[in-house]
């Protein structure tokens, strides 16, 4: 038996929070509603204190109000009710505002979609499309749950990417301030003994002593050219243009990655969006937005063509040449038989599964260039001192 931490709602509204008994979080659920509560949140006492201390994001906030409105309008409150509720729950300043707002225009007479729509930087408009089609539905409540799986699989997805390349980056970081520290506070006091002793220095230790003299004098300069590069790259690649082509250089570079992620990321909208009742040239043009690769987004584009003239989706995306060959064989079974959300998610929770795998194999790749790369770096700089050590016996007393 565990014990589990909860937050919930009576059906006036009142919020309770406690801790319940239970084998599983299913069991905890069900104990929960047959008391009478609608349950908000469940948690493990642990990572209730490491959430308090966790950064919030305005993503993070999006899925705790799908998750409990979901709740809410599953357990048969109406909407107004439920978002008055959330309201007063909500523990993100902007999230209890946006509520508020979004609650002030359904009462004004707007659809619940429309009044989403008014907030893009909180929700994209793959979130009101589904939204809009569940409320055309009156299944606005089964719609929501579907939601919350997308966003608790994406929200997954990107933690996992993230965890990877922490210890890349750390290396880079440690690696870089070793550099930086032996050229700027070692090898000054190697340079300064040297002009007192006199005497030809090796050719190695010269380029190390002049790069460190260099960082040491016109740091301001370096700095600034580094940070002007990267502000005219992030310029160049906010461009069409140039954000096709730094695209297709990331494809060359990690093509099997990119492939991978933005194949698990199109069938999981994609699938998301026709279970929720979305018509599918509409649903494949809102998948196309979450693609991130611009090559890969342009070639959807004549997918949609195909689907206008009737083609379906299968032949069109074989023709595109920018998916796996496995998923295009799963959509097109999935089309035959009439199931394509269906294998849509299949497809997704495959390419998922595969993109981790791909993921661990392309940093296990990437950690030793790293280390070799700075280890040649700092080898270098270490050598070059013993060079000019050694060189001491060689010169007049």
């Amino acid at each position: 038996m565990a014990i589990f931490s909860y937050r919930a709602t009576t059906i006036d509204g009142t919020v309770v929070e406690g801790a319940i008994e239970a084998a599983d979080e299913k069991s905890a659920l069900e104990r929960l509603k047959n008391t009478g509560v609608i349950p908000l949140k469940l948690y493990v006492p642990e990572e209730g204190i490491k959430k308090k201390f966790s950064f919030r994001s305005s993503r993070g906030d999006v899925l705790t109000f799908t998750t409990e409105l979901s709740a809410l309008l599953g357990a048969g409150l109406p909407l107004d009710r439920s978002l008055n509720i959330l309201s007063g729950i909500s523990e993100s300043r902007e999230m209890k505002n946006v509520v508020q707002s979004i609650l002030k225009s359904i009462r004004e007479g707007s659809s619940f979609s429309d009044a989403l729509q008014r907030h893009p930087k909180m929700f994209p408009q793959i979130y009101v499309n589904m939204v809009r089609a569940g409320e055309a539905g009156g299944v606005l409540d089964v719609v929501l749950e579907k939601l919350n799986e997308f966003l608790e699989s994406s929200k997954e997805l990107r933690e996992h990417i993230t965890s990877v390349m922490i210890y890349p980056t750390i290396l880079v970081i440690t690696s870089g301030l070793s550099i930086i520290i032996l050229l700027t506070y070692v090898l000054p006091k190697f340079s300064v003994i040297f002009e007192e002793l006199g005497g030809s220095i090796p050719l190695p230790t010269q380029i190390v002593l002049a790069m460190s003299n260099a960082l040491k004098s016109y740091w301001w300069v370096i700095l600034s050219g580094v940070i002007g590069g990267w502000i005219l790259f992030r310029q160049y690649t906010k461009s069409d243009t140039g954000r096709y082509k730094w695209d297709a250089f990331k494809l060359k570079l990690m093509g099997d990655v990119i492939r991978k992620l933005e194949t698990a990321r199109f069938c999981r909208t994609l699938g998301t969006l026709l279970k929720s009742g979305v018509p599918l040239l509409q649903a494949l043009n809102n998948s196309r937005d979450v693609i991130s690769n611009k090559v890969i987004a342009s070639s959807i584009n004549a997918v949609s063509e195909g689907i206008k003239q009737g083609k379906g989706i299968a032949v069109p995306l074989s023709n595109a040449n920018v998916f796996p060959p496995l998923a295009l064989s799963m959509i097109k079974v999935g089309e035959e038989t009439g199931q394509l959300d269906s294998m849509l998610m299949k497809v997704a929770l495959t390419y998922e599964k595969s993109l981790n795998t791909a993921i661990k194999r392309f940093v296990g790749l990437l950690e030793p260039v790293m280390i070799v790369g700075m280890g040649l770096i700092i080898g270098f700089i270490v050598f070059a001192m013993l060079m000019a050590i050694f060189s001491i016996t060689e010169l007049p007393l």
